[in-house]
């Protein structure tokens, strides 16, 4: 049997993505999603988990352009760790997401700086996800022009 390595989180961005490009050309966009914990600790206070996700190419300069801060994001992907040194010499271990889709699930807030336009150009740009729900851009179903649609048969009866 072979190993699955999937995450679906939703969260709100902690803070505006970082969108760069690297040495080869590549965009790559880095941000952290505030997800809520399911139980409350004895205070009012509320606890979340903190995910760093990372994306690239097309969803990279989607997310560069139509987030920002605070704004609710869905992200399926997948778990990535690795090590590296950091720039004092001492050696990291980081566990982060890799972000196959990322998709906004609400609506930009004016006090964000964000503009209906904004939401209707990401909207263009993702379509399978409208309003925070599956969004199928095929058209609805239409009988056959040459077979009549027919009427539901009666209950069987002995």
């Amino acid at each position: 049997m072979s190993a699955i390595n999937r995450v679906v989180i939703t969260g709100r961005l902690v803070r505006d993505p970082e969108l760069r490009t690297t040495s080869t050309g590549k965009q790559v966009v880095s941000f952290t999603v505030a997800v809520d914990k399911r139980f409350k600790p004895t205070g009012d206070e509320k606890t979340a988990n903190f995910f760093r996700v990372t994306a690239w190419e097309k969803q990279a300069e989607f997310v560069g352009n139509y987030a920002q801060k605070g704004r609710m994001v869905g992200v399926e992907g997948r778990l990535d760790q690795r090590k590296y040194t950091n720039k004092d010499g001492i050696e990291v271990e980081t566990t982060e997401i890799i972000a196959d889709n990322v998709a906004l699930l609400d609506r930009p807030r004016d006090d964000q700086g964000g503009t209906s336009e904004g939401f209707a150009a990401a909207a263009h740009l993702a379509p399978h996800v409208r309003n925070g729900k599956p969004h199928s851009t095929a058209p609805a179903r239409q009988p056959h022009p040459a077979r009549p649609l027919r009427a539901p048969r009666a209950p069987f009866r002995r």
